[in-house]
């Protein structure tokens, strides 16, 4: 050190500390994904910093001590949410080997074995109760539900379409998703069913408020005031009080979606056009299959869901449309 100039006495050491590491990788997880996954990153990472030093030199990460880790998460919470931040820490790490500078040191420490976890199914309810529940329902929460059955949409998605992604000549409806990599927008065209088609056809000459959105905020509530004509954006409590409504098990918006897919394979559709409608991407079998797939055969897999029941947009209008027959 005497041998160098003075100015070079105080120069910064060429180290990375985990702290380093978080903040560079959480600083582009906030341009890349929505709002929801990054604060679910920024809590793993939070979790992890009360048990492992944020100061700590990069190299002194082992495998020995982020499995000591995750086995102490997988006691005080469960195995399931102790391989969700393994996962995490895991794609974090693998970030910074390709991105940071200098780039993180390989192994990935996080690539340890996953821990035993006790996973439930979702609840997918019966058709019974969601048709039950579904006659309950008036004017425009009648048409979103059917719109999620024929559809078998996401919440955010349903939420998300506007009237310009309906086109009723071609009788089909574009639904917009970010379930991709890097949370990019994407979409993807659905054929309308007669019965949705005819559905939102009468919600668009009977909505009282004129909005580039399909489904939007109607309620009068001194708390819904600021949303008012403005899009859902979670409906938090709609389905538990339509279930309580109907006497029925709790579900939510996205069992519906779950609802579709279990009618269409018990009513012996193949996995291909299942995975068509509910558009999922993977690179082996949802590729393989959709390259051979036509818009019709999806059409007619949707028709299916027919069911013979009544719809009642109005709450006063006595005239009663068959959903499954055309009006």
């Amino acid at each position: 050190m005497r041998q160098k100039p003075l100015d070079e006495w105080n120069g910064k050491i060429n180290t990375t500390c985990l702290l380093d590491w978080a903040e560079a990788y959480m600083d582009s997880c906030k341009e890349r994904f929505v709002k929801k996954t990054y604060k679910e990153k920024q809590s793993i990472f939070k979790r992890f910093f009360r048990e492992i030093e944020p100061e700590m030199d990069i190299t002194n990460l082992t495998p020995s001590r982020t499995q000591a880790y995750l086995v102490q998460q997988k006691k005080e919470r469960t195995g399931h949410a102790s391989n969700k931040d393994r996962k995490n820490l895991l794609a974090g790490w693998n970030w910074g080997m390709i991105y940071m500078e200098p780039q993180l040191p390989g192994p990935n420490p996080f690539a340890t074995p996953k821990m035993p976890e006790t996973r439930h199914p979702r609840y997918v309810p019966p058709e019974a109760d969601f048709w039950k529940m579904y006659e309950l329902a008036k004017g425009q929460d009648q048409v979103l539900l059917l719109a999620f059955v024929h559809l078998a949409c996401r919440r955010g998605e349903a939420f998300r379409i506007k009237w310009d992604d309906l086109d009723f000549n071609k009788k089909r409806a574009r639904l917009w998703t970010r379930k991709r990599e890097a949370g990019t927008y994407e979409y993807e065209w659905l054929p309308m069913t007669k019965e949705l088609q005819d559905a939102l056809s009468w919600w668009k000459e009977k909505c009282p408020v004129k909005s580039e959105y399909v489904f939007i905020c109607l309620e009068k509530k001194y708390f819904c005031t600021d949303y008012y004509g403005k899009p859902f954006k979670v409906r938090q409590h709609f389905m538990k009080k339509m279930c309580d409504k109907a006497g029925v098990k709790h579900f939510g918006f996205h069992s519906i979606r779950h609802l579709s897919a279990s009618v269409l394979y018990s009513i012996g559709y193949p996995v291909s056009i299942i995975q068509k409608i509910l558009r999922h991407k993977s690179p082996s079998t949802t590729e393989r299959y959709l390259k051979s797939l036509g818009i019709e055969d999806v059409r007619e897999a949707l028709e299916a869901l027919s069911t013979g029941k009544k719809q009642n947009f109005g709450e006063n209008d006595t005239t009663t449309v068959d959903i499954f027959g055309g009006l």
